[in-house]
């Protein structure tokens, strides 16, 4: 058996990633990606069983990554607003740092393969997220106990909490808004829209 090469394996699933946000996963190959990277198939297949493989892997690895920066300096017992703005902050940094990596994590998300990949998680992911669950709702219980949250559905709550986060920076990775008009993201764009985001989650 060849031996993995890190160096390599790192060089394909770079350009595995960034070909899987630009095709898709339908319009992916396995001949398309070792022109890419400049390898041979076989090389590939070392270290990747099939393209589901690939992909699940890729989910794990970049999934590990983008949880690690959620929790940096984070800790649940921090007030509702101190610790919603560092998680707006380590996501924002995330994002702009890594646009291919989290189109590539909507990408499963909101596809079917969203659920085998899940299942293919190893063990060792599946407790990352399940800490990372158990803090946020240690984090939302603390906040409704002490009367600095309003208490909603899980669901409403992230909806409200994190998706206008998102869908600023999803606009700024188009480079443009509704109608092709210029978008210019800035920091007191988040700052404002964070201020919004704490007062609709303020109990009256």
């Amino acid at each position: 058996m060849r031996k993995r090469d890190e160096n390599k394996e790192q060089s394909i699933r770079e350009k595995a990633l960034k070909m899987f946000v630009k095709e898709g996963f339908d319009g992916f190959s396995m001949q398309k990606l070792a022109k890419a990277a400049n390898v041979s198939p076989a090389t590939i297949y070392i270290y990747y069983k099939d393209k589901e493989d690939l992909i699940f892997q890729l989910y794990e690895f970049q999934g590990k990554k983008m949880l690690g920066a959620m929790m940096e300096d984070f800790n649940p017992s921090m007030s509702f607003s101190e610790g919603l703005r560092l998680q707006w902050l380590n996501r924002n940094k995330y994002f702009m740092n890594n646009i291919d990596e989290m189109l590539f994590l909507d990408q499963i998300k909101n596809s079917p393969l969203l659920e085998k990949a899940i299942e293919a998680s190893s063990d060792d992911y599946k407790l990352i997220m399940q800490s990372f669950k158990s803090a946020m709702t240690e984090f939302i219980d603390n906040a409704i106990n002490n009367n600095e949250l309003v208490k909603v559905q899980f669901e409403v709550f992230w909806t409200i909490a994190y998706a206008p986060l998102y869908s600023l920076l999803r606009i700024h990775a188009s480079g443009s808004s509704i109608g092709g008009i210029k978008f210019i993201y800035s920091d007191e764009i988040l700052e404002s829209t964070l201020q919004l985001v704490l007062k609709a989650l303020k109990p009256i």
